[in-house]
């Protein structure tokens, strides 16, 4: 059943890869209708969200972050199709990096590097980084249910020279790497909730006691690597800029939780900035002490 899913869909998805930009946003339009108007996909989780998020704000206002997070959320969607067919001159028109010398800075000191990142703005053509960099890249993801378009998923990273690597994987290949003298930059998404069970540490979010992943700080000061927050920012429809901050150079003399706390807190800020552009649909407050 699933290869036939595959099957099935994957000329679908083709096709929309090759559409030019204009088209291709065309696309994203009708299916924010389907998405949004007609099944009204995770809405009640949505609005949930921002409620607890933004209590100050009015019933309007939080309806019209809403609206225009659907909008995103469906161009993120498309972008991702995108990548398939994507030249390299195009998505380095598209997503540009601020500033790439701190980052070849970052990999001149000899360390490999942990680099935090969000769910925020664009973070499906972060894979464009390793056009400019030495360093192997490698990023942490959910492996998809499906084996066959898991199996595409990982065709397209690859194609880009990013490896993805699971949960599970994270901590032996970064052993295995740092064992054998590879200097790496792993990308991690830790700014969404981790399970019950695995909760070690709480802090203030959007004004809401929140649980947070550590796992990312953990394995940074296991291996003493340098640890950078990369921030993106939408500056119009398909069109995005990342700048490079620095977390911590020795993260194993920073206080515990300390280096996750101050991610939140540059999530938060961007997140306060221009709320449309957060994953809005992801249940982040499905766990309370």
């Amino acid at each position: 059943m699933q290869l036939l899913f595959f099957i099935l869909f994957y000329p679908l998805i083709w096709l929309i890869s090759i559409l030019p930009f204009k088209l291709l946003y065309f696309v994203s339009d009708f299916f924010y209708i389907i998405v949004y108007k007609l099944i009204g996909y995770r809405k009640s989780v949505v609005r949930q969200n921002l409620r607890m998020a933004f209590p100050e704000k009015s019933e309007a206002e939080r309806l019209l972050i809403e609206k225009k997070s659907y909008h995103h959320l469906c161009d993120i969607f498309m972008e991702m199709i995108k990548t398939m067919s994507i030249s390299e001159k195009e998505i380095k028109k598209r997503f540009k990096f601020t500033n790439i010398d701190f980052y070849l800075d970052m990999e001149k000191r000899g360390k490999s590097i942990a680099m935090f990142c969000s769910h925020y703005a664009s973070y499906e053509w972060l894979i464009s980084m390793n056009y400019y960099t030495n360093f192997k890249g490698f990023a942490i993801y959910k492996k998809i249910a499906n084996p066959y378009f898991d199996k595409q998923v990982r065709a397209i990273r690859s194609k880009f020279e990013a490896f993805l690597i699971t949960t599970k994987e994270t901590y032996p290949t970064i052993a295995a790497n740092e064992k054998e003298g590879i200097r790496a930059v792993y990308g991690f998404a830790s700014d969404q909730s981790p399970k019950a069970s695995k909760i070690a540490h709480w802090t203030t979010f959007l004004g809401v006691d929140t649980p947070t992943h550590t796992g990312a700080e953990t394995i940074a000061k296991k291996f003493d690597m340098n640890v950078i927050f990369l921030k993106v920012k939408k500056i119009k429809r398909g069109y995005y800029e990342a700048t490079f901050e620095e977390l911590a150079e020795n993260p194993r003399l920073v206080a515990d939780f300390e280096i996750s706390d101050e991610f939140m807190h540059r999530v938060e800020k961007q997140i306060i900035e221009a709320p449309e552009f957060y994953l809005w649909t992801h249940k982040r407050w499905k766990t309370t002490r």
